[in-house]
């Protein structure tokens, strides 16, 4: 078989973030994307937002950020509106964001976070979302 060098490879371009917790660590993450939490996980069902996370530029691993749809009609019912998909990930990048200045070893103590629904409103009203 001949390998056609005329086809264009689909490549996906990460953008990689950095963020300096007050922990000490420059952390550097980027979001790989989001799926339903799989059947059986403890925290289902909610939807699983999944980042790549870095402290040394050494190891990287996986943290998964938890929103429960209870969290998401609770700020519903409150609010008298849904939350937009772009908001939802302004809420888990700043749930990423207070794990990397709480939590001191995110490898081992902050790989599954959760973000309930007291945790959410306080969250986006730090940027201004009401």
């Amino acid at each position: 078989m001949i390998a056609d060098y005329n086809v264009p490879i689909a490549m996906t371009i990460r953008r990689i973030k950095a963020y300096s917790g007050q922990t000490g660590y420059v952390y550097q993450y980027y979001f790989v994307g989001k799926r339903p939490a799989l059947q059986g996980d403890p925290e289902a069902p909610a939807m699983e937002f999944v980042f790549d996370v870095t402290a040394d530029r050494k190891t990287t691993f996986a943290v998964s950020i938890f929103l429960p749809p209870q969290a998401l009609e609770a700020w519903a019912v409150s609010r008298g509106r849904s939350l937009s998909e772009p908001e939802q990930y302004a809420a888990v990048k700043l749930r990423l964001m207070q794990a990397f200045d709480e939590i001191p070893d995110m490898l081992s103590q902050g790989r599954r976070l959760r973000l309930d629904a007291e945790t959410l409103p306080v969250l986006l009203e730090s940027i201004g979302v009401e």
